[in-house]
């Protein structure tokens, strides 16, 4: 299965934007496998964040996980401040205690605007930015999370197996 539709602008990248190896990675943060492979893919960005740019792509799978969409939004109302990386990794820190509070509480340490953060959260856009996004998951036939993408094409390890795949691809 190949990545539907491509990464664009649209899309929170870090690392280096113009890398040949590009990782997307579905993600869901209540979904403790994410939350294992979150320290995997936080060393691979220290070692090797200048040589591939990294996508996260929400994959809230709400019926198991409910509080993942809220973890969504939060994120995505965090970007709207420029801070969609802190909270995403606030996030996968704290996973353990997730809940309907959490992100307002992350929000607060990580020095938001908390008026603009409590309205961003409940924004028509950002509902429809982690359902596109979901949606572009199962078109790209994701089944679970997480999922990766590597250069558009779906990878069938995990996190500690993408270490293996971006050493034999950045050697020289």
């Amino acid at each position: 299965m190949s990545l539907k539709p491509s990464v664009s602008n649209a899309d929170h990248t870090q690392g280096n934007s113009g890398a040949s190896l590009v990782i997307v990675e579905y993600g869901d943060y209540q979904c403790p496998y994410c939350g294992a492979a979150y320290p995997v893919l936080k060393e691979l960005m220290k070692e090797f964040g200048g040589q591939i740019r990294f996508v996260f792509r929400n994959f809230p799978l709400s019926e198991m996980h409910q509080y993942a969409r809220t973890a969504a939004l939060a994120a995505e109302a965090a970007a709207l401040q420029g801070k969609f990386w802190e909270m995403h990794d606030a996030i996968y820190e704290n996973q353990e205690y997730l809940n309907a509070d959490l992100p307002l509480k992350l929000a607060e340490k990580l020095g938001l605007n908390i008026p603009q953060f409590k309205a961003d959260i409940h924004k028509q856009e950002l509902a429809e930015k982690v359902d596109s996004d979901f949606e572009s998951g199962i078109i790209s036939g994701v089944n679970g999370t997480p999922s990766f993408f590597i250069n558009g094409n779906k990878f069938n390890g995990g996190a500690e197996d993408l270490f293996q795949l971006v050493r034999e691809n950045t050697a020289y």
